[in-house]
């Protein structure tokens, strides 16, 4: 068995992660143990699936926490690090707590599973490193060029960790992936928080003029693409995974208007975030060349699924929400 260490494990992607390799169609020769501190973002019910599985163990625990990681990394195999504080809003009101998590906590991680050896170590990252792009498609050779506290974060957490790679042999694998969608994200986000505020007939709120473009990715395809990177990756490979689905905010809202039955009135157009990225659009040919993945959900269906999971599970979300919504 490969005991595998999953940082953020009851968060949104961790746990799809988590509820993938551990459910059916899984490798089925792995163990994993979810460590995540369960900040706001963090919900054990996310792992509710597979909480009786005889192969999840689940740590209560903070990343930045020296010793535990050590303890950790000491009764285990591998590494998949979805950890980190991931709002960009947030980042701006507060970049203090990202650079705790997503660049010290990281670095926590890097030292213990060098002192133990543990590779693959998979550093889960985003295509906001490489800042805005007007046309075209970034590369894995891109310069970064973060704009955000929150993407600077995660750029220095992945120069930190291709550095323990590149200075010390420690088999990291870097993936940037662009922008998620899915059940059981957050409803801060883009996707999740216009489909609970239009299904409750409330307005949600559009930032700038709507032209920013985002590549969507349902985390179904992501996770998938991680578990080829941590099965088949090159050490010291970086790798985009992109969903090959870039839209304009405002045509998204469009389709989420109309799949959740409700009015363009609804929507309030709001004053442009300070330093928003115009366009994120990531090259995955990387990982389809070496490692044979491609996208396979579409958005239309994708949202369909989505809307519906959200319509049906309000239990899940209704105790989420916060009294004022967020711009995106």
């Amino acid at each position: 068995m490969t005991r595998v260490l999953v940082t953020g494990g009851a968060g949104f992607i961790g746990s799809h992660y988590v509820r993938t390799i551990l459910g059916p169609g899984g490798p089925g020769d792995v163990t994993v143990t979810v460590l995540d501190a369960l900040t706001y973002a963090g919900n054990r019910a996310n792992l509710a699936p597979v909480a009786d599985h005889p192969g999840l163990t689940f740590v209560h625990g903070n990343i930045c926490d020296t010793e535990l990681a050590d303890a950790l990394m000491r009764t285990h195999d591998q590494v998949v690090h979805f950890a980190a504080e991931s709002h960009v809003d947030r980042s701006i009101d507060s970049a203090a707590d990202f650079v705790r998590t997503n660049v010290t906590g990281t670095q926590v991680l890097l030292d213990a599973a060098l002192r133990h050896r543990v590779g693959p170590f998979v550093h889960i990252s985003t295509d906001e490193v490489y800042g805005s792009i007007d046309h075209g498609a970034w590369s894995e050779s891109s310069p970064v060029r973060p704009n955000s506290p929150y993407a600077a974060s995660k750029a220095a957490g992945d120069l930190l960790a291709l550095a323990q790679h590149r200075t010390h042999g420690l088999d990291v694998r870097v993936t940037r992936c662009s922008n998620n969608y899915g059940p059981y994200q957050f409803p801060e986000k883009l996707i999740p928080l216009f489909v609970t505020r239009l299904l409750d007939g409330r307005e949600a709120p559009l930032y700038g003029d709507g032209g920013n473009v985002r590549d969507w990715l349902h985390v179904e395809d992501h996770v998938r693409a991680v578990e080829r990177v941590r099965t088949r990756g090159r050490p010291g490979g970086t790798y985009n995974i992109g969903g090959g689905t870039p839209l304009a905010n405002r045509d998204l809202v469009d389709r989420l208007v109309r799949a959740c039955g409700a009015s363009w009135e609804q929507i309030r157009w709001v004053e442009d975030r300070k330093g928003h990225d115009r366009r994120y659009c990531v090259d995955h040919s990387r990982i389809t060349g070496e490692l044979g993945y491609r996208p396979t959900v579409p958005l239309s269906t994708g949202l369909a699924e989505t809307v519906d999971w959200y319509r049906s599970n309000r239990s899940w979300w209704e105790p989420l929400l916060r009294p004022a919504g967020r711009a995106v």
